[in-house]
């Protein structure tokens, strides 16, 4: 059992489980009726996304030191009450459940997710 960190699209792994979208926005001209058969995400969880302005900064981000400051502020976001819960219930769950996150960056490392995949593994969430 594991939570992987996936980009939102790919094609999914054998045994991947469902997928949650920690995006802000739904995908751009696909049906909702087709998200989950798209690849995209069986259920819509903004709640462990960027704000909008965070986004900004992670999308403006071109030196490390503007990453990190975009890495502070997401981080500050995900230690509220709510976030903060979440993501403690995912670490969790993951020891008893496959399942997903994920976004739609292509590059991991100048994403949201990579910052989640650290939390997710801070709280003693088992990766996969």
């Amino acid at each position: 059992m594991s939570v992987r960190v996936v980009r939102l699209g790919s094609p999914r792994l054998p045994d991947e489980g469902p997928r949650l979208g920690t995006v802000r926005r739904p995908p751009r001209g696909v049906p909702k009726a087709e998200f989950a058969s798209g690849n995209w995400y069986d259920l819509w969880y903004p709640l462990l996304a960027p704000s909008a302005a965070t986004v900004k900064l992670g999308q403006q981000a071109e030196t490390p030191a503007q990453w990190a400051s975009f890495a502070r502020k997401y981080l500050a976001e995900m230690s509220a009450p709510d976030a903060s819960r979440t993501i403690d219930l995912l670490a969790l769950l993951s020891h008893h459940a496959n399942f997903s996150v994920g976004c739609y960056c292509e590059d991991e490392s100048h994403c949201h997710r990579s910052v989640l995949r650290s939390l997710l593994e801070e709280r003693g969430a088992r990766l996969g």
